[in-house]
């Protein structure tokens, strides 16, 4: 089996660029320039009113493309000018944290370096509150440690969140894995009623974010309202104890993703409440669609 940052360090089905890898490499190297560059093809939906944007409609079916080859053809699609030149707003990609986070981890294992998405909870978007997010954790190869970052948050964001924290390398605490938060609320008395976003929350919402770190730790990082297996139910919180035992295990091997990486890619694997294939249930459309495996 290849070891955690062998295996980090290639594309899965979800980020594999295929024609578009030579548009990727003409990306910035530096991580300051490169998450930038990223911010000015991408513009998340939820804050576009923030910018002043007034969001069509019909721009909110951006947000559907599942792989990293569907993202650039839309961002393509809007303005096709060279990757590394910031789009005008209403030119730019209407994603979703995910996205910026698929676009990163795509970037950085075309380039040999160990990278994968994290699905959980960003404390730092409304105090008190867990709210649904994505980042990516990236190997520094000189510093010898993984490296946590949100591509997401570019300077107007901070200044309207007075963060006080750097988004290219989150201080422990800031974000919270879908595991990190079932353990917390399963055995330390945290409040599941703290943890979603918009109109969803509690304790059935962190099992889905379980689930989707686990899928995204074995690089299938699917779209935030995909179903499949266990999440092809929404809001239902009576588990058989068979199901919660092994969401507490699920959750703590993606707490110690590498040194648990032989049993995490396994319960994965071995597991049809967990594993993708085939296709998923899409929340947003209604219809069950087809993944690449």
């Amino acid at each position: 089996m290849a070891t955690p940052l062998d295996y980090y360090a290639t594309h899965g089905p979800i980020t594999d660029p295929h024609a578009h890898a030579a548009l990727l490499a003409a990306l910035p190297r530096e991580l300051p320039e490169l998450c930038r560059a990223i911010q000015g093809l991408i513009l998340h939906r939820a804050w576009a009113p923030a910018y002043g944007v007034e969001l069509p409609p019909e721009r909110l079916g951006d947000a559907q493309a599942r792989t990293l080859p569907a993202i650039l053809d839309r961002v393509l699609e809007l303005n096709d000018r060279p990757l590394n030149r910031a789009r005008p707003f209403l030119q730019r990609f209407m994603g979703t944290c995910r996205d910026f986070a698929v676009v990163l981890c795509a970037v950085l294992r075309s380039r040999g370096v160990p990278a994968r998405a994290r699905c959980g909870f960003g404390t730092y978007f409304t105090p008190g509150k867990y709210e649904d997010h994505w980042v990516v954790e990236h190997w520094s190869a000189r510093e010898g440690r993984w490296i946590w970052t949100d591509p997401q948050l570019d300077v107007f964001q901070l200044d309207a969140l007075k963060a006080d924290f750097d988004p290219l390398d989150l201080p422990p605490g800031h974000f919270w894995t879908g595991g990190r938060a079932w353990q917390a609320c399963r055995t330390e008395g945290a409040d599941a009623k703290q943890f979603g976003i918009f109109d969803m929350w509690g304790l059935w919402f962190v099992r889905g974010n379980v689930v989707r770190d686990l899928a995204a730790l074995n690089k299938m990082e699917l779209l935030p309202w995909d179903g499949w297996g266990m999440l092809e139910e929404l809001g239902n919180e009576e588990w058989p104890d068979d199901v919660v035992g092994w969401l507490d295990r699920a959750a703590a091997l993606c707490e110690e993703p590498d040194a648990a990486f032989p049993a995490l890619r396994a319960i994965y694997e071995e597991s049809p409440g967990s594993r993708v294939s085939g296709t998923v249930f899409n929340w947003q459309t209604g219809a069950q669609e087809e993944v690449p495996s």
